[in-house]
Formats: structure tokens, C-alpha cells, sequence
């Protein structure tokens, strides 16, 4: 029995830092840095939460390639079980981010990253308190049998249902389509883009109300600079992001922020506590370079 299972994505970055606006001789440009790191949204989830102390598993699906052994070895250094890491016949996806003096960053990333060849069973969902869905709405989790199998063998195991949510890579994406599915989320962890495009609505406010009268029980909407805004049994709620003295990178800063959500749901901390260490770990996450912070 894991304290976590993060489901979702495992992902290689390669970040470029302070890259020069100008070549300094014909095609060749300078940057700060250029270095690798851990990614994806399972991998930076688990990574943080096995940074807190917690037993945490990741399952995702990754090549049989260099990227892919740099993943798994750098999961089992950083205490992750990486037993249910599926090697398959694909290429790991790479993601190459240039970061700006701000945190802000742009990615381009390739086709590699829909995991051809991959596909989750419930069969390879072990026993865990929570089981977070790293990213619904796009691969791995994107199928809707995919993710009924998971819902169900996971609150068939007594597991608490933790999701966050990506814009679809392809096509549009209905949530009225989920709606069998909805109520056995228990905590759902949009950002603003993601909410306001699923929900249809405006205002923070109409579109946690939106997901709750689907059955969602609390909903976190995360919102960048402006915190987060809170909807559940508790209450409903803004919080303010944590101050940050200097931003190094916001990679990853949603990931760690649903990672020290759920550190506080299991510790079984109020809502407003848990969206207090979420802030808290996203404020630690854009201090330094890439997303899997420990």
C-alpha cells in the first residue's frame, strides 16, 4: 500500500536558461545554461512527494531509449517506485524549454508525447491512500474507457481520486461526456485557462460551481500569481500566492502544486491547509530550474 500512485506522463527536459537574443557568430547561440531534467506530470508529482517523506509510485509509459533509462534511474534515486514504469516501443518524450529572465518559459515538444503504443490498465494500478491522475484530458488520460477503468479500480481499492487536468492536445474535448465519471473525483485541480475553457464560464467563482453541480466534490482552481481559489465542503475561497523573492522557472509549478495539496490531504489537514502547502510547494518549485523538486 503506497501513500500515492501518480499517474500520468514521464517526460525528459531540456532547458535552455538565458539563451543570448543575437548569434555570436553565424547560426550559433549562447546561453546561461542548458541542462536536463525530470518531467511530466506523474514524475514531478511523485518526485516532490517522495521529497516530503511519503511512499509514492509512479505509472506512466516510457521508450526503450536513453531518455527512458535517465527517468526511471533518476526516480528510483529520488525514492520513487518506478516498478510500474512500462517500458514500450515508442520514443520517451522530450521536451525542450527555453526559460526566460522572468520564469516565464516556451516549449516545443514532439509527437511523442500522445505515447503511441501506450496504454494504461487498471491492472497496473497498485493499492495507494490517493490515486492522482496526473493530467486527464490528455495522454495517457485521455481515452474515456481508459480513465472509467482507472476511476473505478481505484475507488474499488478505497483510494481517494486526485485529478489534474491539460487542454486536449487534439480535437474538442466536451466534459459532458465525463459526466459518469465526475462524481468520483475528489479533488479536481484546474488551472484558470483549463477551467475556464471546460466550464464554459467566467468568473472563478461560476466555473467551480460549474464542476461541483457535475458532481466534482472540491475544486481547486489554480491560478499562477493569483493563488488559487478554493470550492468544497469547507467553503469556497481565494488564497494568495506565496511571495516569491525571485522566479528561476515556473516548469512544473502546477505539478508541485497538487503535490503539496495532497501532502496535506494526507495528513488530513482542512482544505484551506491543503491549498496552503500547495502554494507552498509551487512557491518552492519556481525557485529553481525544472519541475521535479524534492
Amino acid at each position: 500500500m503506497f501513500d500515492v500512485v501518480c499517474v500520468g506522463q514521464a517526460v525528459l527536459d531540456c532547458i535552455t536558461r538565458g539563451k543570448e537574443a543575437e548569434p555570436y557568430k553565424p547560426n550559433v547561440y549562447r546561453a546561461e545554461t542548458i541542462r536536463l531534467h525530470t518531467g511530466g506530470d506523474a514524475v514531478n508529482e511523485a518526485m516532490a512527494l517522495s521529497g516530503m517523506g511519503f511512499s509514492t509510485a509512479a505509472v506512466c509509459g516510457v521508450g526503450k531509449d536513453i531518455a527512458g533509462n535517465i527517468l526511471i534511474d533518476e526516480l528510483s534515486k529520488a525514492g520513487v517506485n518506478s516498478d510500474y514504469v512500462r517500458r514500450v516501443e515508442m520514443d520517451t518524450p522530450i521536451a525542450n524549454l527555453q526559460v526566460a529572465e522572468d520564469g516565464s518559459r516556451v516549449s516545443v515538444n514532439s509527437q511523442a508525447t500522445k505515447l503511441p503504443g501506450y496504454r494504461i490498465s487498471a491492472d497496473e494500478l497498485p493499492c495507494a491512500r490517493i490515486v492522482s491522475l496526473a493530467s486527464i484530458f490528455r495522454p495517457p488520460l485521455e481515452d474515456r474507457a481508459v480513465l472509467e477503468e482507472l476511476i473505478r479500480a481505484a475507488k474499488a481499492k478505497n483510494a481517494v481520486v486526485c485529478a489534474d487536468t491539460k487542454l486536449p492536445l487534439r480535437g474538442l474535448i466536451e466534459i459532458g461526456e465525463y459526466a459518469s465519471l465526475l462524481p468520483f473525483i475528489d479533488y479536481l485541480f484546474p488551472n484558470e485557462k483549463e477551467a475556464a475553457y471546460y466550464t464554459r464560464r467566467n468568473t472563478y467563482s461560476e466555473m467551480a460551481a460549474a464542476f461541483r453541480d457535475m458532481g466534482i466534490k472540491n475544486v481547486v482552481i489554480k491560478a499562477g500569481p493569483e493563488g488559487c481559489y478554493v470550492s468544497g465542503g469547507e467553503g469556497e475561497y481565494s488564497l494568495p500566492a506565496v511571495p516569491v523573492p525571485n522566479v528561476v522557472d515556473t516548469t512544473g509549478a502546477g505539478d508541485n502544486f497538487v503535490a503539496g495539496f495532497i501532502s496535506g490531504i494526507l495528513q488530513n489537514a482542512s482544505l484551506r491547509d491543503c491549498a496552503d502547502l500547495g502554494l507552498r510547494q509551487a512557491a518552492k518549485a519556481i525557485m529553481h530550474t525544472g519541475g521535479g523538486v524534492l
